[in-house]
């Protein structure tokens, strides 16, 4: 059953760092209002949004006074602590649901799920101990790469094993924690769908960008993709396939490999996307909105791309250049006012229009 919210209606965030700030312009424009609980003092989507918790998420008190103030709650990352997401969901309604979270958070779950949609991921184990990891190796090989199980993104909480001399001082990078082996996937490149899902299940996904990886943080997303058109229908289809199997509502980010095996997924984030920035610029309704529409019950955008679009994002020392894209006709800005600007901190985007699609 669809439950459409009028405007005027107050969006609950959990989160307020960039992808918070964006959904909240999105929201405005659609004539909502939005709430962002954040532990970190004066985050990015504060600058924008009507309301803001500043309060961590073991505060019962505050989650509590938070959910009662809004009339949905989504979030713009994946690893909100799992008490906090049980008391908020007693009150208010949270989009996309649990289950999505739960298979993302984990990574070994999150394969699992894939696996058994009988889509194929990159060769992987469980690593715990060192046995587990000599076991993994011998059954993988190398070169590969070791990874927490959770909360690791943008290159952080993971170690390259190019052979086995590799294996100890990778372990114990991970510091301990629960980690996955997985193999490395021989693949030409990488590209992500944008897919989005409403409330009464229908689907509507953003042609696929290509990505680059720098570090691994995310460099440029460039649509269009280099696929052919087979591909490109397997791309969207797959996607398609992952939200239905999960009842998701919103948007999510899907990242593939391609390879002449065909696609392997790399894994699925259950929010807005850094490689869909470009729709801001490359579409007449973008990823944000998309999300809104769909946690609201609106009826969803076709994802339409009217241009071709290079997506680069400003890392640290990229800010230096604000100034030369400034005078850059063919280029939009996005910063995101974060105040300090450190090496491998996301600063802001720029999107290249660099012709009509």
């Amino acid at each position: 059953m669809t439950e459409v919210l009028s405007t005027g209606s107050t969006i609950g965030i959990l989160g307020g760092g960039q992808l918070g700030r964006m959904l909240s312009v999105a929201a405005s424009r659609l004539g909502f209002k939005t709430h962002i609980f954040e532990p970190g003092i004066n985050p990015p989507a504060g600058h924008v949004a009507d309301v803001v918790t500043t309060a961590p998420y073991d505060d019962e008190a505050a989650l509590k006074a938070f959910a009662s103030s809004v009339d949905v709650i989504t979030y713009e990352f994946e690893n909100v602590p799992t008490s906090a997401l049980d008391l908020l969901e007693s009150v208010t309604p949270i989009r996309p649901n649990r289950r999505a979270l739960a298979v993302s958070q984990d990574r070994i779950t999150e394969k699992e799920f894939l696996s058994g949609l009988g889509l194929k991921v990159a060769p992987y184990a469980a690593v715990d101990t060192n046995e587990d990891l000599d076991k993994a190796l011998a059954d993988i090989g190398a070169p590969a790469i070791l990874k927490t199980r959770r909360f690791g993104y943008d290159g952080k909480g993971q170690a390259r094993i190019m052979d086995m001399d590799d294996a100890s001082s990778a372990l114990a990078d991970m510091a301990g924690a629960p980690s996955v082996l997985e193999g490395f996937v021989s693949f030409s490149h990488e590209v992500s769908v944008i897919a989005a899902r409403g409330q009464a299940g229908d689907v509507s996904c953003f042609d696929p960008g290509q990505n680059v990886h720098v570090n691994g943080i995310l460099h440029t997303t460039t649509v269009p993709a280099n696929l052919t058109g087979n591909q490109r229908m397997d791309a969207v289809l797959l996607a398609a396939n992952i939200l239905n199997a999960l009842d998701y509502v919103g948007v999510m980010g899907v990242e593939l490999f391609v390879t002449p095996e065909g696609l392997v997924v790399n894994e699925i984030a259950p929010r807005v996307h850094n490689s869909g920035h470009w729709t801001q610029n490359g579409c007449v309704i973008d990823q944000f909105e998309q999300h809104i529409r769909a946690v609201v019950g609106w009826p969803l955008g076709d994802g339409k791309r009217h241009s071709n679009v290079e997506m680069l994002n400003l890392i640290g020392d990229d800010m230096d250049r604000v100034a030369d894209y400034a005078k850059d006709g063919s280029v939009a800005l996005h910063l995101y006012g974060k105040a300090d600007v450190k090496a491998g901190r996301k600063m802001g985007h720029v999107n290249k229009v660099t012709g009509t699609a």
